[in-house]
């Protein structure tokens, strides 16, 4: 039986309304299912920092679904961070602050933290993944076209790497490009593996 048989005997769950987890989790040939999704509080500790915050609030996540799992259940749940120096770009509350982030990006190096947590009746395991991301200098026009055009206010940083502005912008990544669109498949395929055989 191969590990994608193996895994197709579970009820796997991914807590999560991303299209684009969504869409990466199918790709690894996957079957699951997604829970009605209810607003989470995303606060975390003032004490913890990086790659601790997208850690913890996955670890939260996974304790607030805990009520659906069952016997051969296992639940995904995953929070993605762009961190640039000591602070967060979230998510852009209006197109106006999606600039501003694109600004502050612009021309640097910034993280991507993605946490991610594996729950089931009997275990648990986390982990993060880190990638660095570098853009080159954008100018005014190609944010505000990009912003105007595809309006990222749901996305942390206010870029979709796998859209326009990953094309001209992104000079280069360290690390897995599947974590900036928000799951490191790699690293959750060899952990779920792991985790049903162990």
């Amino acid at each position: 039986m191969t590990a994608i048989e193996k895994l197709n005997n579970y009820n796997i769950i991914l807590a999560s309304r991303s299209p684009r987890r969504q869409f990466l989790l199918g790709e690894l040939g996957i079957k699951f299912t997604i829970p009605e999704y209810n607003d989470i509080e995303e606060s975390y500790p003032p004490d913890i920092m990086a790659d601790a915050i997208p850690l913890y609030l996955a670890r939260k996540k996974a304790e607030y679904y805990h009520s659906l799992l069952q016997d051969k259940t296992i639940l995904i749940t995953a929070d993605t961070i762009v961190w640039l120096e000591n602070e967060i770009i979230g998510k852009p509350l209006d197109s106006d602050e999606a600039k501003m982030m694109l600004q502050k990006l612009s021309g640097r190096m910034h993280y991507v933290y993605t946490g991610v947590c594996v729950k089931s009746l009997k275990k648990e395991t986390s982990f993060v993944a880190e990638t660095r991301v570098f853009f080159r200098q954008l100018s005014d026009e190609e944010i505000n076209y990009y912003v105007d055009t595809f309006n990222p206010v749901d996305k942390a940083g206010a870029y979709g790497i796998q859209e326009w502005i990953g094309y001209v912008g992104v000079e280069r990544i360290e690390g897995s490009y599947f974590n900036v669109m928000g799951l490191p498949v790699q690293k959750l395929y060899n952990t779920l593996i792991h985790f049903i055989e162990s």
